[in-house]
Order: C-alpha cells, then sequence, then structure tokens
C-alpha cells in the first residue's frame, strides 16, 4: 500500500500551495462577474440557495463542506433513491446525465462545469487544491477498497486527469487508477497541463450547451 512517505512530495510542497492561493485569488477576482450572474440566474430560475453545500471525504479522510452552485431542487439529495435505478455512473457512484431533479439553468450549469467554480474558496481555504483527486461524498467513500482509499493522502481538486480524460464516460476502476498515478507522480508541470486542458473544455462545453439551448 501507498504511505505518505511514497506519495510525491510535490504534494505538501510550499510551491503547489502558494500556486493554487495565487491563481485561486485571481480567478476569484476575474470571475467575479460570472458569479454575480449566475446567481441572478439560479434565483430567477429556481426556488431556493445560490450555493449548495455537501459533505465530502478530503485529506487524510477529513470530512469537508465542499460548495458549489445549486443546480437541483431542494433537498434533492433525499430524491436520490427514487433514481437509483437510472443512474449511468459505474463503481459506487451515482450521476445520472439529464438528472430529473435539476432545476432552472441548473442541467447549463452541471454540462459546463460551471456549477464547480465556487470551489475556489475551498482551496483557499487549504480543504482542496487546483488538481487532485475530485472528492466523493461520505456514503461512496464508503464503499471503496483500502487501496482506492488511498486517494485520500492528498488533497482533493477541483479539476483531475479523470477530468479531462473523459469523466462519468469513464470506468470507474480507470478512474481510481488515474487516481492513484496522480498521488504517486506530479509535478507543477502535470498540474500545468492539467489546467489548461481543463480550461480548453470548458469553452467547448459552454458553447455546445449554449448551441443545444438554441435548437430546443
Amino acid at each position: 500500500m501507498i504511505s505518505k512517505l511514497h506519495s510525491h512530495p510535490y504534494h505538501f510542497s510550499l510551491p503547489k500551495r502558494s500556486f493554487d492561493l495565487c491563481l485561486s485569488f485571481l480567478a476569484l477576482i476575474v470571475l467575479s462577474p460570472l458569479f454575480i450572474i449566475i446567481a441572478i440566474l439560479i434565483k430567477l430560475t429556481s426556488k431556493g440557495p445560490v450555493f449548495f453545500k455537501q459533505n465530502r471525504v478530503g485529506k487524510n479522510g477529513v470530512v469537508f463542506p465542499m460548495i458549489m452552485f445549486r443546480t437541483m431542487k431542494v433537498g434533492a439529495e433525499r430524491l436520490q433513491r427514487r433514481y437509483r435505478h437510472l443512474n449511468e455512473a459505474s463503481g459506487p457512484v451515482f450521476k445520472i446525465r439529464n438528472d430529473p431533479r435539476f432545476v432552472g439553468i441548473g442541467k447549463s450549469l452541471a454540462r459546463t462545469g460551471l456549477d464547480e467554480v465556487p470551489q475556489l474558496t475551498n482551496v483557499i481555504k487549504g480543504q482542496m487544491s487546483l488538481v487532485g483527486p475530485r472528492p466523493l461524498p461520505i456514503k461512496e467513500v464508503r464503499k471503496l477498497t483500502p487501496i482506492q482509499k488511498e486517494r485520500h493522502l492528498i488533497k482533493p481538486g477541483m479539476t483531475s486527469d479523470w477530468v479531462v480524460k473523459g469523466s462519468h464516460s469513464m470506468k470507474f476502476e480507470k478512474w481510481m487508477q488515474l487516481d492513484k498515478e496522480y498521488v504517486l507522480k506530479a509535478s507543477f508541470l502535470k498540474d500545468l497541463v492539467i489546467l489548461l486542458k481543463t480550461l480548453t473544455i470548458i469553452p467547448k462545453l459552454v458553447l455546445r450547451t449554449i448551441l443545444r439551448v438554441f435548437r430546443t
């Protein structure tokens, strides 16, 4: 099994933390107009709060509240069992592309990944990193094997190899393998490549979503 001594030291380095802080603060400033627009659209198209917090498992198994723009109806978590038969993801993960719990602009936010932007605040707080294994909900983590739980040796991230290589279209075992490889092999260059790939994916998803809206 992997121990903290064998996970790559870059994960715990000052350069990685400094990069996370500087880029996150800059992104919050640059994206603040987008935050305001999304918040207004959420309030105009659905009832409930702008933000949604969900407990996720982070570094060393510590649970933290991950924040995102709300995309679903209030109380959506309680309805998950009702739609379990529609689950499209492999492994213990629950994911429905056209989730019936989406409300307002929620589906568009989820498809473009813009619902994840508020996690910049989790990065600033030190609960997450810009790049790292995507954090899972507690009940999904309980179903992981001991080896798969080794992804919790480092901070979870806003984006990862899994995100840029297909996310939920990928088999769960492959996802866990990519996370394990990142725990063992990491560098500033690798993080930079993943971030740049993420930044190229988002505009394409936004454009695709806009075109889909106009077609309907």
